[in-house]
């Protein structure tokens, strides 16, 4: 019997797009939003993503943007709440900020550090790790809100890039790597 782990990458593996020279010559961007579209890959990548922390999270965090959908489903999915990680400027009452460098250049992710309680076991979840960087930003913002980082999860990690090596320590899941 196949696994559900199996059939998420399997079914990631099937519909993700390559788009080369995206967003400049040379990168070949792997589009996930296909897989996101078609409803059995979601919810087969949503509990892949989540079943190695049921029982140990008290919240899911997305990363702006396509994390937002995943956290949003994976929170659904364990009956816990969905916090937001965003892009500087986005949030509306106190934030904290956390500057990183992205493959093309750098930016700022943001959270409100009063929507969770402190100590809040959270569960951060974006799309792809590539270099790292965004999330660690966004792990160090959770820490810095004084909440504990129960673990990363990722639908893609780009190998080569060497995202692990950004986030010592982290029990990072993956369902493909690449």
């Amino acid at each position: 019997m196949t696994s559900t782990f199996d059939s998420a990458a399997r079914a990631v593996d099937e519909l993700t797009v390559l788009v080369p020279d995206f967003p400049k010559p040379g990168i070949v961007f792997r589009d996930l939003t296909p897989v996101f579209a078609d409803g059995r890959a979601l919810k087969l990548i949503t509990d892949a993503l989540v079943e190695p922390f049921r029982g140990a999270v008290d919240v899911v965090a997305g990363v702006e943007a396509r994390g937002f959908l995943l956290a949003a489903a994976a929170a659904y999915a364990l009956g816990v709440g969905v916090a937001v990680i965003r892009k500087a400027g986005k949030l509306p009452r106190e934030v904290l900020a956390q500057g990183y460098l992205l493959e093309y250049g750098q930016a700022t992710l943001e959270v409100q550090p009063h929507d969770l309680p402190p100590g809040c076991r959270v569960l951060v979840l974006d799309d792809i790790l590539a270099t790292g960087g965004t999330l660690a930003a966004a792990t160090t913002l959770v820490e810095r809100a004084g909440w504990t980082v129960a673990g990363v999860s990722v639908v893609l990690e780009l190998d080569g890039l060497g995202g692990r090596a950004a986030l010592p320590g982290r029990d990072i899941r993956s369902l493909v790597i690449a």
